[in-house]
């Protein structure tokens, strides 16, 4: 149901079993870490009803201080993530779980970039169908030319993750 390995991309249809995933995962998170957290949110295509995606799930934390939150590290290495602080990313902690892949967990202050982007992303696919249904095309177009490359995979999907951040704006 979940779970890719390293460098390849993949995409499978969407499944309602990915929310429920995220439902028994974020009380796991929730039971270690809640009294630290603001928010828990499913994040990323598989958080998208209907969008083809790697079946890896997506979750975002909001926090109130980057720095903070560094007690949040041990108690979530306990439940099987492996911690690989910003990874390119300033201000975020970073987490990735299991062999093949199966999480990656984005924590980032409430009002930073990072969390915003996450969340407007996914739920303006969400309210844009026709939207979501061309980011779908383009993945689909991607994962087939890129099936062994994820950086490039990434890099084709920047200027549509770009030009629908303008629009969920309002620029």
């Amino acid at each position: 149901m979940i779970g890719l390995e390293n460098g390849v991309v993949k995409l499978i249809p969407y499944t309602a079993k990915w929310e429920q995933l995220f439902t028994e995962e974020k009380a796991l998170l929730q039971s270690a870490i809640g009294h630290y957290v603001l928010d828990i949110q499913h994040v990323g295509s598989t958080a998208i009803p209907g969008m083809v995606a790697k079946p890896i799930l997506d979750i975002g934390i909001a926090v109130v201080s980057f720095d903070e939150a560094r007690v949040c590290i041990k108690p979530i290495e306990e439940l099987g993530y492996t911690y690989r602080g910003e990874f390119g990313i300033p201000c975020r902690h970073y987490f990735v779980k299991g062999e093949p892949r199966t999480h990656h967990l984005h924590m980032s202050e409430i009002d930073s970039p990072n969390w915003e982007n996450h969340v407007l992303f996914r739920d303006y696919l969400i309210q844009h169908p026709e939207l979501a249904k061309e980011y779908a095309e383009l993945k689909l177009r991607l994962a087939d030319r890129y099936s062994t490359d994820r950086e490039a995979y990434l890099d084709g999907k920047t200027a549509f993750i770009e030009r629908v951040m303008k629009m969920a704006r309002g620029e």
